[in-house]
């Protein structure tokens, strides 16, 4: 290997990079945490255009093997590259301009040299191509999607059914890319799937060609849009699939929806849920954001995953989270919980992403939120309600709802849903104008459409737009895991007020159920009142203490 190459890797062992020697401070994280979640000067000089991925898996010795073309463009001159691949993946070779590069690895890092940099010759981005070629047996899914991986199982008559799930855990579990959600790929990506011609292969976007040759069956399918790593996705098994037309605000979207053969009836029937949905997050949200790619619903060995425009479904075509409502009312067992919590992914998770995972509340808690959204829309404000307020009771506290920033960490608890959903139905409250509400949610979407952001992003925005300063209501409830608690006191035809447990300058107004605001602080008020009942609407998610 050559001098300079070893002396690269010995200074960053020696964390010479500042964003690395920043992040290995903190206790409990690795360097590898560090170079996963972090934006190095390994990864800033170029930024992601397209993946071309072609994938060829072997169910029988559970291996995999491929390759990668990355098109990228170089923002700066740069010459080494970060390429992640997971162990025990392989990266065989690196290829550029029909030249061997040179690479050596760092755990789950490849650093690659790439040829001499354009940028030097222009002022312009220059555009050029990497190809990767890769083996190995990926990691396996312990309990996908939770505890994901590469997915080996059989349907129920004994057949090969496979598939993927890695968010958080990484795409680079099973082909090399730069493995941080902060660089979607452009211009997006295709994913060419090789398998015996007894199989049917399933990725996002659209069927671009299908070759069958000597009894292997290679299938394309392509996006045009940006797309997460961890959403591209192959699904392969014995399916079939059925197709309508959703007449909605950018005109027809097509929509398949792929199954398991001996599924398809069941499917028939459930998936007119899908319809349902979509209209209900286009009122809510904005148009769908990707009518160029189409929308599916694939069946999946796993639960579900918001896999973009191939949304994974394994519900078993029953309402509820398996049968199951998880708020405890009865509200979640009037639609299927798989179907409407993974599409509405496709508006915040997918359209809009997080540049780090730990703002993933992001993702997960205005989702959430669309399950309430949906049974307003088609059930009533009043089940609505009732459907987000019984939901606090699978709400812990015990840690704030962002994660840890540069490496690869989000929150530890499930409250990024749950509390997230509260946290936005509370803002919902205060802003007390449901419209200006609704324009909100669709302002996100068209304003970040496409795009990756941060939490302080999104917060700003709604504090904007809704003409309320609502950062120490953010702060309260995102960055500290302490519930706010009102202390109401009844004195005669007084009623003392003040918050408690709260961070300094919190100032979140409340409404009682009689109509009457109060706007508490860390101090005691008073008002005259005319009853001895007083009752805080249940809307707002706080504490009561009287």
């Amino acid at each position: 290997m050559k001098i300079f190459l070893q002396i690269i890797i010995f200074c960053m062992l020696l964390s010479c990079d500042s964003s690395a020697q920043l992040f290995t401070t903190k206790s409990n994280f690795t360097r590898q945490d560090s170079l996963r979640g972090s934006i190095n000067s390994y990864r800033n000089w170029w930024d992601v255009l397209r993946y071309d991925i072609t994938v060829t898996p072997d169910y029988n010795t559970r291996t995999i093997a491929g390759n990668v073309v990355i098109t990228y463009n170089e923002n700066e001159p740069g010459h080494t590259m970060q390429i992640d691949m997971q162990e025990p993946m392989i990266i065989d070779s690196v290829l550029q301009e029909n030249k061997t590069l040179e690479f050596i690895r760092e755990g789950n890092v490849y650093w690659v040299t790439v040829r001499d940099s354009l940028k030097k010759y222009s002022d312009k981005p220059a555009k050029k191509t990497v190809h990767i070629y890769f083996h190995g047996t990926p990691r396996a899914a312990k309990n996908a999607p939770w505890d994901g991986g590469w997915i080996w199982k059989k349907d129920a008559q004994g057949r090969p059914w496979m598939s993927v799930a890695c968010q958080g855990l990484g795409a680079s579990v099973w082909y090399p890319c730069k493995d941080h959600q902060s660089d979607e790929p452009n211009a997006g990506a295709s994913l060419t799937i090789n398998v015996p011609d007894t199989l049917v292969a399933v990725a996002n976007g659209k069927l671009k060609s299908k070759k069958v040759n000597n009894g292997l069956a290679s299938y394309k399918w392509e996006v045009n849009n940006p797309i997460n790593n961890y959403n591209i996705i192959p699904y392969i098994g014995r399916y079939v699939n059925f197709t309508e037309t959703y007449k909605g605000e950018k005109g027809n979207l097509v929509s398949d929806y792929w199954v398991l053969d001996y599924n398809l009836e069941k499917a028939k029937k459930q998936f007119k849920q899908a319809p349902m949905t979509l209209k209900a997050f286009e009122y809510w949200f904005g148009p769908y954001p990707f009518y160029e790619d189409g929308f599916k619903l694939v069946e999946a060995p796993h639960l579900g995953m918001e896999h973009q425009s191939a949304v994974a479904y394994g519900n078993k075509f029953e309402n509820g989270y398996l049968g199951r409502d998880l708020s405890g009312t009865g509200i979640g067992l009037k639609w299927d919980f798989i179907i409407v919590h993974e599409v509405g992914h496709e508006w915040f998770g997918n359209n809009i992403t997080t540049n780090d995972v730990a703002d993933m509340w992001v993702h997960e808690g205005f989702t959430s939120y669309s399950e309430t959204l949906f049974t307003e829309f088609h059930f009533g404000k009043k089940d609505a309600n009732q459907y987000v307020i019984g939901n606090r009771k699978n709400i812990e506290n015990k840690a704030p709802m962002i994660g840890i920033y540069g490496v690869n960490r989000e929150a530890p608890s499930s409250d990024i849903y749950y509390k997230g959903a509260n946290l936005l139905h509370t803002i919902r409250q205060i802003i007390n104008d449901d419209n200006k509400f609704r324009n909100i949610l669709r302002g996100l979407n068209k304003t970040f459409y496409h795009q990756t952001v941060t939490t302080k992003q999104i917060e700003q925005y709604i504090s904007k737009q809704s003409g309320k300063d609502l950062s120490k209501i953010f702060d309260q409830y995102l960055r500290n895991k302490k519930l706010p608690t009102l202390k109401l006191d009844v004195d005669g035809n007084k009623l003392k007020y003040k918050w408690d447990n709260v961070i300094e300058g919190f100032n979140m107004p409340v409404k009682l159920t009689s109509g009457k605001w109060l706007y508490p602080t860390g101090k005691w008020q008073e008002i005259s009142i005319t009853q001895k009942n007083i009752n805080v609407d249940p809307n707002f998610y706080i504490e009561v203490d009287k």
